[in-house]
């Protein structure tokens, strides 16, 4: 069997699976309140409902056969190279798994969080290098209105829904589209169907991930949804922890970064944004001048987990979001982006993940820059819009360049 038909049948699993729960709870419930439930009870009411259950757990039965036999079949990695510059990745979750980049000396190393093995990127609850959505990062009561109608989400942080929810876009198999791994721009297109009612999102969409090696050791990612039939909010973020040093070299607080953004969105104690925007001069967020994360990390209770706004136009123009530097490596990454926002995340929460080659990650071990539109931006109407209506497409630019030329001042 093709891997494009794996992983449809997969995906049909994954959903399939869900949509018998509801269909085998809301048919019962419809039974035991219905006229002819009332009028037959006393005859064939309780062996009616043995019946229904029956054929749901029937149905639950073949969906988990399914997925037995083609979930390790159809989950592998996939690598772009060009020259010593190395990127990897898996169709889970269309996620970075290792970035090998020279430094200064010309030494190989990987700068990107990780595991060894794929299947612990299936239990991981770190996000390491994923795309995640449908909507990235949180959305305050799992819940929103559009158009009139009231959506209620699945919450997986508290009663908040984080990353797309319990099972997002990070934790699905992603179809391989294209895979090309020569000639000039070596890449690779993952593919998702998201349906209707998918963590409680409306309507179908239709997703991709295009990740590309262009130039001398730069990295594009591409990320495209289309709605099918209904209005729905789309916000994608590419998920991955740098550490310049090497995953394996310790915190990146010594590291030097500066951020194009002149403003933030201020959260409160759920880092829900308040829907305010402040101007970061004078607070621990002001990145505008190069200096290294170690400066004012301490004022803040678990470091930085912050979105910037983003100076510079909007649409699908890039502009410059940030710049990272390692001293001792001598490398630097260039993040360009269409998007509004950027995460700046220095995994203050991170804690004894046992990562790639045994190397254990601690608290500060990486930083994530996640691209994206504001948090919470379905309830709150002065943030720019994340609803992407039916027919409409939507898309979301991210350019890293990696040198290990010192950033100009």
């Amino acid at each position: 069997m093709s891997r494009p038909l794996k992983s449809m049948f997969y995906n049909i699993y994954t959903g399939g699976l869900r949509r018998i729960v509801y269909i085998c709870n809301n048919s019962l419930e419809d039974f035991r309140h219905s006229r002819k439930t009332r009028f037959f009870s006393s005859i064939c009411g309780r062996e009616m409902v043995k019946v229904s259950l029956l054929l749901c757990f029937l149905g639950l039965f073949a969906f988990g056969y399914l997925h037995g036999s083609l979930a390790a079949e159809n989950i592998g990695t996939f690598e772009l190279k060009k020259g010593n510059f190395s990127v990897k990745f898996t169709n889970w979750g269309a996620t970075i798994i290792s970035v090998v980049l020279p430094d200064k000396s010309g030494k190989l190393a990987d700068v990107v969080l990780g595991y060894d093995s794929v299947n612990d990127y299936m239990t991981d609850a770190t996000y390491f290098g994923a795309i995640v959505g449908r909507v990235a990062n949180r959305i305050g009561g799992a819940q929103f209105t559009l158009d009139g109608k009231h959506y209620k989400l699945v919450a997986n942080e508290g009663k908040n829904m984080l990353h797309g929810g319990p099972k997002g876009f990070s934790d699905v198999v992603w179809t391989v589209k294209k895979y090309m791994n020569k000639g000039p721009a070596p890449h690779i297109v993952f593919a998702y169907k998201s349906f209707d009612g998918e963590e409680g999102f409306p309507g179908d969409l239709f997703v991709t991930v295009a990740y590309t090696l262009i130039g001398d050791n730069q990295l594009s990612v591409r990320m495209k949804a289309k709605a099918l039939n209904k209005a729905t909010p789309v916000n994608l973020a590419q998920h991955t922890y740098w550490n310049l040093g090497g995953h394996n070299s310790g915190d990146i607080l010594s590291e030097d970064i500066q951020i194009f953004a002149s403003n933030y969105t201020p959260v409160d104690s759920q880092l829900l944004p308040t829907g305010k925007i402040v101007s970061v001069k004078g607070t621990p967020y002001d990145f505008l001048k190069s200096h290294p994360i170690s400066s004012n990390i301490n004022k803040l209770a678990n470091g930085y987990d912050i979105n910037y706004v983003l100076d510079g136009s909007t649409g699908h123009r890039l502009k410059q979001a940030a710049i990272v530097h390692d001293k001792k490596t001598g490398r630097t990454m260039e993040l360009l982006t269409s998007a509004p926002g950027l995460q700046f995340y220095t995994s203050g929460l991170l804690k004894d993940v046992k990562g790639k080659g045994g190397f254990v990650y601690h608290k500060h071990a990486g930083l994530c820059l996640e691209t994206q539109a504001f948090p919470d931006s379905v309830n709150h109407p002065n943030f720019p819009s994340t609803i992407v209506n039916p027919g409409r497409n939507y898309e979301h630019l991210m350019l890293y360049k990696f040198s290990t030329a010192a950033p100009s001042s």
